[in-house]
This record gives structure tokens, C-alpha cells and sequence, in this order.
């Protein structure tokens, strides 16, 4: 009982310092050609997809804090080179942390600006 009481303790201030989000309608992300050092914005809806050089990317969904809307975006992406079958990125990836789950690609770098609402 003395254990379970513990885990409860533990626990419960976690799950109540969580922040609620809002499901945006899409996001926009950057994506740069390290080749020739060009950028371009994409703006997709969630569940669209979209090419850049020879990566296919795919936006399954797109949350953002409910109380700002600019503020910290993540979105799920599935990102897959032409050259080969797995993807080389499939995952949460956070707009104010782009290192901590970053897409490794020698050419191509991908990142995520914000959510979009309309």
C-alpha cells in the first residue's frame, strides 16, 4: 500500500503539469538543399505530402500549445529519401528544438516553423 501511495505521489504531479494542445489544421516546415544553399517553405495540410530534391515528406498531424499558437509546434513526419525504402525520418519533431530529434541526411535538412489553423 505504502509503494502504491508513493507511485500515486510520484506521479500525479507530472500528469497535472501537463499542457494541453491544440490539433493544429497543417504546418509549416523549411526545408534547405545544403548542396547549392537553398531554402523553400512548405505548407501542408496534415496528411499531405509534398517533395523536396528527392525526399517525399509527409505530415500526419501538427499540435501546438493551446494557450499560443506561436508557441512551441510539433509535428509527426514521415520523411523518405527516393534512393531507399525505409524512411530516414519518422517521428515527433519539435519547431523550438529541431536538434533533439533532428533528420540526418547529407544533402537535405528539414524542420518545422509552426501549425497552421486555416
Amino acid at each position: 500500500m505504502r509503494s502504491l501511495c508513493l507511485l500515486l505521489g510520484l506521479f500525479l504531479p507530472a500528469a497535472s503539469m501537463a499542457q494541453d494542445v491544440v490539433v493544429g489544421t497543417g504546418a509549416v516546415l523549411r526545408g534547405l538543399d545544403k548542396l547549392n544553399g537553398t531554402s523553400v517553405d512548405m505548407v501542408l495540410a496534415n496528411g499531405e505530402k509534398t517533395e523536396l530534391g528527392r525526399l517525399t515528406v509527409i505530415l500526419s498531424e501538427c499540435r501546438y500549445p493551446a494557450d499560443d499558437l506561436a508557441g512551441d509546434a510539433f509535428a509527426f513526419l514521415t520523411i523518405q529519401d527516393s534512393n531507399g525504402t525505409d524512411p530516414i525520418f519518422k517521428g515527433w519533431m519539435i519547431a523550438s528544438s529541431p536538434a533533439l530529434s533532428a533528420m540526418e541526411h547529407p544533402r537535405y535538412d528539414v524542420w518545422v516553423l509552426r501549425c497552421t489553423t486555416e
